[in-house]
């Protein structure tokens, strides 16, 4: 087998691995965390070997740099490979909406809450002007080609907390062929029904939850599902009325243990949420 990084050693399996949470621009906060868990250094380059890292998407929205943290996630993707691990990433419903913004921009959408558009949904929604002025056609390219799902050591990962990802197949493969599909050949209404379908969350919460959590890994596989999109502290019930920061003691195991939640709520001062699987 021709590996084009450095080959592993006799007997040695892959390296640990890592998931991420929402970033939404906050690119000092990413730093801090991933330089925290050992997977880059003090000069922002990756520094965990073999490790495998996934981030969970919505890299950019609401936040001061989404164009910052598209570049660090392209460049620590080329190092790790490099180094022998890797660092890979879903797409997000907010990157639909991003290039839904940069690619249709005030055209009009038939929504159930009247005309739209995706730029106006993407400023009501937390877009930055300056991260659409500096979205390249190579960041375009890139985001283009995330994949909408994943299995990792038997966790699967999404990014919204949904079912909607069963009507796109049957396979994850088949899920991630569609979405890029969609969003190569589709026209605008279809790429505006996708956003909206991964724009649902709360899918595990609650009695049915744990239910609809079986559904996903039954078709998919895996036996437990981790998320990002729905902040913890709106799953948990616990976020301050009186503007207080939430407490957001580390990911969010529920639905039975079937689930976990990675979005720590960054952008209401909980935290980027960086966390070692499995966990416990």
């Amino acid at each position: 087998m021709h590996f084009p990084y450095p080959q592993p050693e006799p007997g040695e399996g892959p390296g640990p691995l890592f998931v991420i949470g929402d970033v939404h621009g906050y690119l000092d906060e990413l730093l801090a965390a991933l330089h925290q868990q050992g997977l880059i250094d003090a000069e922002g380059h990756w520094s965990a070997g073999r490790s495998r890292v996934w981030f969970l998407g919505d890299f950019t929205d609401r936040g001061p740099d989404g164009i910052g943290v598209i570049d660090l996630v392209m460049q620590l993707a080329a190092e790790a490979a490099a180094a022998g691990g890797y660092c890979r990433a879903l797409m997000g419903n907010h990157e639909l909406l991003f290039l839904g913004a940069a690619r249709y921009g005030d055209e009009a959408v038939q929504s159930t809450a009247g005309t739209a558009s995706f730029l106006a949904a993407w400023r009501l929604n937390g877009g930055q002007q300056h991260d659409l002025e500096r979205l390249q056609p190579h960041h375009i390219s890139w985001l283009s080609r995330l994949p909408a799902m994943a299995l990792e050591d038997g966790h699967l990962l999404l990014h919204s907390d949904t079912t909607a990802y069963l009507e796109y197949g049957e396979t994850i493969a088949d899920v991630n062929d569609a979405v890029h599909a969609l969003l190569a050949d589709e026209g605008i209404d279809e790429w505006w029904d996708a956003f909206r379908k991964f724009t649902k969350r709360f899918a595990f919460r609650g009695q049915a939850g744990t239910m609809a959590a079986q559904e996903l890994l039954a078709m998919y596989g895996g036996y437990r599902v981790v998320h990002g999109h729905s902040p913890i502290p709106y799953l948990t019930g616990e976020h301050p009325e009186d503007g207080t920061p939430p407490h957001v003691p580390g990911p969010y195991i529920y639905a039975d243990e079937l689930a976990i939640a990675m979005d720590g709520g960054v952008t209401m001062d909980g935290r980027l949420l960086v966390a070692r699987l499995p966990l416990n």
